[in-house]
């Protein structure tokens, strides 16, 4: 996240310090793991109507091997079984909102510096 932030102008080391510690939740967060290697972690909350996608971050040196898609897959999976919509806000101007589209996220909102996603519910016997 600090190469778009920084590229778009907007890295405050002390704001995404604040933005990570203001909301995370070690009760909801799991390590990504590749050969036993930390490697990431996402964030994912249970709320009242949907399921909030909070974090996912892939270490740079991991990035482009296709773990983000294969734990967006379980996430996503886990939604599913519940029948529950899954909501993310992404950066604007990254790679993540394409990510996020291709996983059947749909773009509600805008902000300032940000993109509003929902992905709607899809009943696990859809698949």
């Amino acid at each position: 996240m600090r190469e778009s932030l920084t590229r778009l102008g907007h890295f405050d080391p002390q704001r995404v310090r604040e933005r990570l510690s203001r909301g995370f939740n070690p009760a909801h967060a799991r390590h990504i793991l590749r050969d036993g290697d930390l490697v990431g972690f996402v964030v994912v909350i249970p709320r009242p109507g949907d399921m909030l996608l909070d974090h996912l971050y892939i270490h740079p040196g991991a990035q482009g091997e296709g773990i983000g898609g294969w734990v967006m897959r379980r996430v996503l999976a886990e939604a599913d079984a519940r029948a529950m919509p899954m909501s993310v806000t992404a950066l604007k101007h990254t790679a993540a909102a394409r990510f996020y589209e291709r996983h059947g996220f749909i773009l509600e909102a805008e902000g300032e510096w940000d993109l509003y996603f929902r992905r709607p519910a899809h009943p696990a016997s859809d698949h």
